[in-house]
Formats: structure tokens, C-alpha cells, sequence
């Protein structure tokens, strides 16, 4: 029998510093036991610093070619970014013009090489790599990811295998939920042969991407209720407001995960459930 282990995950660390400073918070007072580095974000630099004075925290990094700037100058990669100097901001967009234009995905492959050498020269150790939206579930960004981490001796990759039934009670659209989990199901199913064959490790189930946008208390307590044995992941999205009276539909929701991550219910359900809280270190202790 297998022990339940959980990696609670904040992506988007770098961002900002309102999202830097929740992932902290959540780590200290919460149950969070990693972040996803965005080392393209604004706030990079001091998510760095935060990290080393927190050494607790695992750290990965999110790789981002989509929604999102670039580590390289815009006139390096200019197959791949746009006249405002950034990644188009609809990842279907940009997974099309990746898979099609032979100059982009060269100017994608030195991208995506800077963010590697970014966060190996910002002295953290590499946790694991994931990346904004998702992206790497498409063929050529994956191709990437897996040669440059093999290149940096890194063998903890996030597939994003949601399950739909687990989500399905809690969503506003079950059939346009479906159709995308079915893509899901296709990629993944693909990514996970791939990265077996080149002896990667992940977690067997990744939650939020079905909720992303959408994740509430009630979801996660029922996750919690049923995860399964081995290693699973559920990601969040947390930051603290600027100002609550000015915030935006997106902002609130930020909020409301950093509550979640940091309501003592949570953590002593998990307590309760034996549940142990891990990171993508801890991946090894399955085989």
C-alpha cells in the first residue's frame, strides 16, 4: 500500500509581487510545499530572493511561451512574440503557430533554452518544470522541455491529467468541459508515454486544470476525500489583493485560493486523512 502524498503548488511565482508574497504567506501559515517560477515575471528577482530565505519551499520552474513576456529580447525571437514584445496571449494562437512555422519553433527552442539557463543561474535548485497554460502538453514545446531538462539533469516534468469526474460537480459548463478534457486526455496520454520512455517521473494526478479560474473550497476538501494512493498535485493560483475594493473578477479569485491554501480546516483535514504534504523531491519515493 502506498502512502497519499500531496504537492500543493503555487504557480505563477515571479508574476508579481502581490502573487510572491501570497505564495510565501501560504507556505508559512498554509499548506503550501511549492511554487512554479515564472522567470520571465516582473517580479522575478524578488522571488528568488524570497525562495532562498525559504529553502523549505520546493521550487520549479513554469515555463512561459504564451500569455506572457519573454526572457530574451523581443528582436532575438521575433517568429514568437509580438509588436508589444510579448507571446500571443491565446495559447491555442500560439500552439498553432509553434506547430506551423519552422522559424518560430526555432526562436521557441532558444526561448525556452534562456528560461533554463535564468533559473539554473539564479543559484535555486530545479524542483521540477511545468509552464504557463499548460503549453507544454503540445508536441514541440514538450520536445523542448524534455531535451533542455535532460540537458539540466531534471527528471520531474507536471502532466496535467485532471479528472473530469472529480471536477464534474463543481462545473458551470459540463460539456465544453468535456470536449476539453478529451484534448487533455489525448495529450497527456501521449506526453506520459514520452516521458516514461526517457525515464522522467510525475505525479499520477494533477488537479485544477478543469477549475482553473474556478477553484473553490468545496472542490479541494472533496479531492482531498478521495486521492488516491502514490503522489497527486493540486495547483493553485494565490495572491494577495492590492486593494479589495478595487479588485477585478480575476483578483478575487486569486484571493479565494490563497484562503483556501491557508483555512486551518484544510490543512487539519488533511492531518486527519494521513495525507502527507510533499513536493516533486519526494516523486522518487513511489517507484
Amino acid at each position: 500500500m502506498k502512502a497519499r502524498r500531496l504537492i500543493i503548488n503555487g504557480d505563477d511565482f515571479g508574476a508579481s509581487r502581490e502573487v510572491n508574497e501570497a505564495v510565501i504567506l501560504a507556505h508559512h501559515r498554509g499548506i503550501l510545499t511549492s511554487a512554479s517560477l515564472m522567470v520571465s515575471g516582473q517580479a522575478c528577482e524578488h522571488a528568488v530572493i524570497l525562495a532562498k530565505e525559504n529553502p523549505r519551499l520546493a521550487v520549479g520552474l513554469h515555463v512561459t511561451c504564451a500569455d506572457g513576456r519573454p526572457v530574451l529580447r523581443p528582436s532575438e525571437i521575433p517568429h514568437v512574440v509580438g509588436k508589444n514584445g510579448t507571446f500571443p496571449s491565446d495559447p491555442a494562437r500560439a500552439g498553432l503557430q509553434y506547430f506551423f512555422c519552422r522559424s518560430a519553433r526555432k526562436d521557441l527552442f532558444n526561448e525556452i533554452a534562456a528560461q533554463f539557463e535564468k533559473f539554473s543561474q539564479s543559484g535555486l535548485i530545479f524542483s521540477h518544470v511545468d509552464s504557463h497554460c499548460h503549453l507544454h502538453v503540445h508536441p514541440v514545446v514538450l520536445d523542448a522541455v524534455v531535451e533542455l531538462s535532460e540537458r539540466y539533469r531534471i527528471k520531474r516534468v507536471r502532466v496535467p491529467a485532471d479528472s473530469f469526474f472529480s471536477a464534474l460537480p463543481f462545473l458551470g459548463s459540463p460539456l465544453l468541459a468535456a470536449g476539453y478534457a478529451l484534448v487533455f486526455k489525448v495529450l497527456t496520454g501521449r506526453m506520459k508515454r514520452k516521458l516514461r520512455r526517457r525515464g522522467f517521473i510525475f505525479p499520477q494526478r494533477v488537479y485544477g486544470n478543469l477549475l482553473t479560474g474556478n477553484m473553490s473550497i468545496e472542490y479541494v476538501l472533496s479531492l482531498l476525500d478521495s486521492l488516491p494512493q502514490g503522489t497527486s498535485e493540486i495547483y493553485f493560483h494565490p495572491a494577495i489583493p492590492c486593494s479589495p475594493s478595487t479588485c477585478d473578477a480575476s483578483q478575487l479569485q486569486q484571493f479565494r485560493e490563497l484562503s483556501i491554501l491557508i483555512d486551518p480546516f484544510v490543512r487539519s483535514k488533511i492531518e486527519r486523512l494521513g495525507i502527507i504534504p510533499s513536493t516533486y523531491f519526494d516523486l522518487e519515493k513511489d517507484l
